[in-house]
Formats: structure tokens, C-alpha cells, sequence
């Protein structure tokens, strides 16, 4: 399932509710862009974020959160 979350309030609020999940990050290189993967506190991939930045601002953030999807990465080269 797909949801577009449009303008920076809701991005914000859609973020506050993932802050309370106690998430560790490390930056990867998604699609040849700066991006995120998100771990859960037992090492597993919660999310994979990929950030498109614009005149040095980021102006879209792609979330993979599925985790049937994230099964199928080849996160291998990633350290975990």
C-alpha cells in the first residue's frame, strides 16, 4: 500500500509518529542517492528511505516500509 504525504506539516506529523519507535539509522547510498535504512531495536530493517534533494533543500523523501518488499533487497553490501 502507497500513501503521498504532501507539504511539510503532515510530513512532520507523519515523522513525530516513527520517533517514538526507538529506530536506529545508517546512511546508504539508495538508487545513487543519500538515504537512510531504519532499524529496529533487534537489527531488523524497518524502513529504507530515499532522500531527493534540490537546490540543497530535500523536496522528496521515497519510504520503503513493507516488510514483504524489504525482504526482497539485496541489503548485503550494508553492515549491519
Amino acid at each position: 500500500m502507497s500513501r503521498l504525504v504532501r507539504g511539510a506539516q503532515a510530513v512532520v506529523a507523519q515523522a513525530a509518529t516513527f520517533s517514538k519507535i526507538a529506530l536506529s539509522n545508517q546512511l546508504v547510498l539508495v538508487n545513487g542517492n543519500v538515504g537512510v535504512v531504519t532499524r529496529l531495536p533487534d537489527g531488523r530493517v524497518f524502513s529504507v528511505v530515499g532522500f531527493t534533494v534540490a537546490d540543497g533543500k530535500v523536496v522528496e523523501m521515497d519510504i520503503l516500509a513493507d516488510p514483504e518488499r524489504i525482504s526482497r533487497l539485496d541489503l548485503s553490501g550494508i553492515d549491519v
